[in-house]
């Protein structure tokens, strides 16, 4: 037998195949990683996202019967959540609506897609994940509270749930007044959210889309107003009907702060006026004008509220009632106790400013 043709020489070949095959299976997948940060388009500022890549899984938290049953309520407390916490949260959410064993979605790829799409919404005051947590939280407790499953099809469940998860996500912490282009931050939004899709998850996207760009407030009247045309007459086999249906939930969904108790919406309520005042402080800087409640000399956290409730959430949220009427004792009456606080806070302040202690004490313009 010739050296070249013994079992170790033989072996020794096989090894290199075996490596050669793969140094040529890791060229390919650089060359594919290449080929996704050439081609996708690049989000403002320079900001790349991180592409999907195999992220370790994160420590699991086991969920107790009680937290299980406080998920389903819109008095959840979403305050004291570590992050590996609030991953596990969603998860289950995403289980326990059935949607991973109907969309045979492996669980792994649902961990990964989860830690992925945290690791990509950005630190803002409000526009953050725990924020991406709280409305994904509040739509799983309106699928329960309204029983929408019974109504949807798993598909449109699914579709709620995945866009509630990513509606944010990549969010700069400024507005599309700020940045001049009429629904780019929802578009950059849009993209954002199909990059970091599971595969097996949603085939079709645009509904999700749809369901993300639904929550710019320049489009609020258009939907509300389509949406109460078809109250009346509402079908749950119309397809137009459920479209609509389905953005005042995820519209309601992000907007829903005040309808938790105060010690959970205030906080909340000042971050949000923290991101506010920070583009507010920006725009001055740039000798641009001010947009709305985003001036930190001239609003007032009370009326701003006040107003916002009155004006836009109370007839949203009214409108929904009219379908399912189990939301008034959960939802709209605990929105009209924040909106009856907030006209008390800003009598008080009122009051205060006309009467000053000292006569030297300026008055405030609203």
């Amino acid at each position: 037998m010739s050296p070249s043709s013994s079992p170790v020489e033989s072996g020794r070949r096989a090894e290199i195949a075996k490596c050669q095959g793969e140094i040529e299976r890791l060229r390919e997948e650089l060359a594919k990683r290449s080929l996704w940060i050439c081609d996708s388009p690049c989000p403002p500022a320079s900001r790349r996202l991180t592409p999907r890549r195999d992220v370790p899984s994160y420590p699991k938290y086991t969920l107790s019967p009680e937290t299980i049953e406080a998920l389903k309520k819109p008095t959840f407390d979403i305050r004291q959540w570590a992050p590996n916490e609030m991953l596990s949260c969603i998860e289950y959410m995403f289980h326990s609506l059935g949607l991973v064993n109907q969309f045979n979605i492996n669980a792994i790829t649902l961990k990964r897609w989860l830690l992925s799409v945290q690791e990509n919404y950005r630190e803002n005051p409000f526009h953050n994940f725990r924020h991406s947590f709280c409305v994904t939280q509040m739509m799983h407790g309106m699928i329960q509270l309204c029983g929408l499953q019974a109504r949807l099809k798993p598909i449109e469940i699914l579709i709620l749930m995945t866009s509630a998860v990513c509606h944010d996500l990549d969010h700069p912490g400024l507005n599309n007044t700020y940045r001049k282009d009429i629904m780019k931050l929802e578009k950059m939004e849009e993209s954002s959210a199909r990059e970091h899709l599971p595969n097996n998850t949603v085939t079709n996207t645009d509904g999700m889309m749809e369901l993300i760009l639904a929550t710019d407030m320049a489009r609020h009247g258009d939907i509300m107003d389509a949406f109460a045309q078809c109250l009346n007459v509402f079908d749950d086999q119309n397809q137009e009907h459920v479209r609509l249906l389905e953005q005042v939930l995820i519209k309601c969904c992000d907007t829903s702060n005040e309808v938790r108790p105060t010690q959970v919406s205030e906080p909340w309520l000042d971050c949000l006026l923290q991101e506010y005042f920070m583009q507010g402080d920006r725009e001055k800087s740039e000798g641009l004008p001010v947009s709305p409640f985003m001036d930190r000399d001239r609003v007032w956290k009370s009326h701003t509220q006040r107003a916002f409730i009155t004006s836009t959430l109370m007839p949203m949220l009214e409108s929904l009632t009219k379908l399912f009427p189990q939301l008034e004792e959960v939802m709209l009456q605990p929105l009209r106790l924040a909106r009856d606080r907030y006209q008390q806070l800003g009598e008080g302040e009122m009051a205060r400013l006309e009467v000053p202690s000292e006569p030297t004490v300026a008055s405030v313009s609203i």
